[in-house]
């Protein structure tokens, strides 16, 4: 077991790696769209990559949400075929976002052989969502609230 600094470290070593190894600059938060970002995520089970529906007015967020899924078809047949879609997706802090991820399991940030099969899976994954986004952006940002 790693102590809270050892585990610190290593997981800025790899943030570090990555960036390294993939040196570009990700969508992530520059979507445009206030509380709508692409996230990567590592622990040691498991890797994701994430689309995060977060404005705090309900209807907002369901409004993205749908408009994503009404694309869900292009998406999994053009670019990314094994996302998960949860519209009602309660974080650690008891908050409800809608959120659409694919996961890579049995993975994880504190086996330095695992990095590589990770920082593949970000790379391809983000790319295709990055690529998805940047293609129907003008249709999803396209949403009315009464």
């Amino acid at each position: 077991m790693y102590s809270k600094e050892e585990t610190q470290r290593l997981k800025r070593e790899f943030w570090v790696t990555f960036a390294e190894k993939h040196p570009r600059k990700w969508l992530l938060y520059d979507t445009k769209i206030k509380d709508f970002s692409f996230k990567f995520y590592v622990d040691n089970k498991k890797a994701q990559v994430l689309i995060d529906i977060e404005p705090r007015n309900t209807e907002k967020r369901i409004a993205y949400f749908e408009k994503l899924e009404a694309l869900k078809n292009i998406l999994e047949e053009e670019f990314i075929s094994d996302l998960v879609f949860e519209k009602d997706y309660v974080l650690e802090n008891g908050k409800t976002i809608s959120r659409i991820w694919v996961e890579k399991s049995g993975v994880g940030f504190s086996n330095r052989n695992h990095w590589e099969i990770i920082f593949d899976f970000f790379n391809e994954k983000m790319d295709a969502l990055e690529r998805f986004y940047l293609e129907y952006d003008e249709f999803i940002k396209d949403i009315e609230i009464e």
